[in-house]
Protein backbone atom coordinates (compact mmCIF):
# COMPACT_ATOMS: atom_id res chain seq x y z
CA UNK A 1 0.00 0.00 0.00
CA UNK A 2 0.87 3.32 -0.74
CA UNK A 3 1.95 5.45 2.82
CA UNK A 4 0.71 8.73 3.39
CA UNK A 5 3.79 11.10 3.89
CA UNK A 6 2.78 14.44 4.79
CA UNK A 7 5.78 16.66 5.83
CA UNK A 8 4.50 19.95 8.57
CA UNK A 9 6.83 23.32 8.02
CA UNK A 10 5.76 26.11 10.43
CA UNK A 11 7.32 29.80 10.95
CA UNK A 12 6.17 32.27 13.33
CA UNK A 13 6.08 35.82 13.77
CA UNK A 14 5.35 38.20 17.23
CA UNK A 15 2.52 40.81 15.97
CA UNK A 16 2.98 43.74 18.25
CA UNK A 17 0.60 46.03 16.74
CA UNK A 18 -1.92 43.40 17.71
CA UNK A 19 -0.92 43.20 21.30
CA UNK A 20 -1.74 44.56 24.75
CA UNK A 21 1.40 44.08 27.19
CA UNK A 22 -0.31 46.02 29.82
CA UNK A 23 -3.11 43.96 29.54
CA UNK A 24 -0.69 40.26 29.07
CA UNK A 25 -1.58 39.81 25.81
CA UNK A 26 0.77 38.60 23.27
CA UNK A 27 0.02 38.17 19.70
CA UNK A 28 1.30 35.80 17.61
CA UNK A 29 0.74 34.53 13.85
CA UNK A 30 1.94 30.70 12.69
CA UNK A 31 2.31 30.00 8.66
CA UNK A 32 1.48 26.36 8.51
CA UNK A 33 3.03 24.60 4.87
CA UNK A 34 1.99 20.87 4.60
CA UNK A 35 3.82 18.98 1.61
CA UNK A 36 2.58 15.74 0.13
CA UNK A 37 5.50 14.09 -0.42
CA UNK A 38 3.56 10.21 -1.22
CA UNK A 39 1.82 9.19 -3.62
CA UNK A 40 -2.10 9.67 -2.94
CA UNK A 41 -4.04 12.09 -2.56
CA UNK A 42 -4.94 12.79 1.34
CA UNK A 43 -7.50 15.37 2.60
CA UNK A 44 -7.10 17.47 6.31
CA UNK A 45 -10.11 16.52 8.55
CA UNK A 46 -9.73 17.97 12.11
CA UNK A 47 -7.10 19.47 14.28
CA UNK A 48 -5.91 19.19 17.61
CA UNK A 49 -3.88 21.81 19.61
CA UNK A 50 -1.58 21.61 22.59
CA UNK A 51 -0.80 25.37 23.50
CA UNK A 52 1.13 25.98 26.34
CA UNK A 53 2.30 29.38 27.85
CA UNK A 54 5.36 30.63 29.65
CA UNK A 55 3.66 29.95 33.07
CA UNK A 56 3.07 26.15 31.90
CA UNK A 57 -0.68 26.90 31.65
CA UNK A 58 -2.03 24.70 28.69
CA UNK A 59 -4.66 25.05 26.38
CA UNK A 60 -6.22 22.74 24.11
CA UNK A 61 -8.16 23.87 21.06
CA UNK A 62 -9.73 20.81 18.84
CA UNK A 63 -11.75 21.45 15.66
CA UNK A 64 -12.91 20.25 12.23
CA UNK A 65 -10.75 21.50 9.36
CA UNK A 66 -8.20 24.58 9.51
CA UNK A 67 -9.29 28.12 8.75
CA UNK A 68 -12.40 26.92 7.63
CA UNK A 69 -11.07 24.62 4.92
CA UNK A 70 -10.43 20.65 4.79
CA UNK A 71 -8.45 20.85 2.04
CA UNK A 72 -7.57 17.91 -0.12
CA UNK A 73 -3.52 17.81 -1.16
CA UNK A 74 -2.57 16.03 -4.07
CA UNK A 75 0.77 13.96 -4.68
CA UNK A 76 3.58 16.77 -4.81
CA UNK A 77 1.12 19.56 -3.83
CA UNK A 78 1.55 21.78 -0.87
CA UNK A 79 -1.41 23.30 1.07
CA UNK A 80 -0.51 26.88 3.20
CA UNK A 81 -2.74 29.04 5.36
CA UNK A 82 -2.23 31.14 8.18
CA UNK A 83 -3.35 31.29 12.05
CA UNK A 84 -3.07 32.97 15.37
CA UNK A 85 -2.83 32.34 18.51
CA UNK A 86 -2.94 35.29 21.65
CA UNK A 87 -0.63 34.24 24.73
CA UNK A 88 -1.01 35.84 28.41
CA UNK A 89 3.31 35.48 28.45
CA UNK A 90 6.20 37.01 26.25
CA UNK A 91 6.70 33.10 25.37
CA UNK A 92 5.03 30.01 24.31
CA UNK A 93 4.93 26.93 22.56
CA UNK A 94 2.42 25.01 20.37
CA UNK A 95 2.03 21.51 18.93
CA UNK A 96 -0.09 19.12 17.92
CA UNK A 97 -1.68 17.32 15.31
CA UNK A 98 -3.85 16.71 12.13
CA UNK A 99 -5.92 14.08 11.45
CA UNK A 100 -6.05 13.19 8.16
CA UNK A 101 -7.89 10.70 5.57
CA UNK A 102 -6.27 8.99 2.48
CA UNK A 103 -8.07 8.33 -0.69
CA UNK A 104 -8.26 4.64 0.16
CA UNK A 105 -10.52 6.24 3.49
CA UNK A 106 -8.04 5.08 5.68
CA UNK A 107 -7.33 7.86 8.89
CA UNK A 108 -3.89 8.90 9.98
CA UNK A 109 -2.53 11.13 12.18
CA UNK A 110 0.12 14.10 11.12
CA UNK A 111 2.33 15.23 14.05
CA UNK A 112 3.16 19.14 14.43
CA UNK A 113 6.26 19.15 15.75
CA UNK A 114 6.62 21.41 19.05
CA UNK A 115 7.12 24.97 17.84
CA UNK A 116 8.03 28.22 20.13
CA UNK A 117 6.09 31.84 20.11
CA UNK A 118 8.21 34.35 21.88
CA UNK A 119 8.28 37.73 21.89
CA UNK A 120 11.83 38.91 19.87
CA UNK A 121 14.58 38.95 22.42
CA UNK A 122 12.28 37.67 25.38
CA UNK A 123 14.36 34.79 25.14
CA UNK A 124 18.64 34.76 25.43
Amino acid sequence: MNKPNIEVTVETEYLPHQSNPEKEQYAFAYHITLSNAGHIDVQLISRHWIIINGNGVRREVKGMGVVGEQPLISPGEKYQYSSGAVLETMVGTMQGSYHMQAENGQGFEVEIPVFSLAVPNAVN
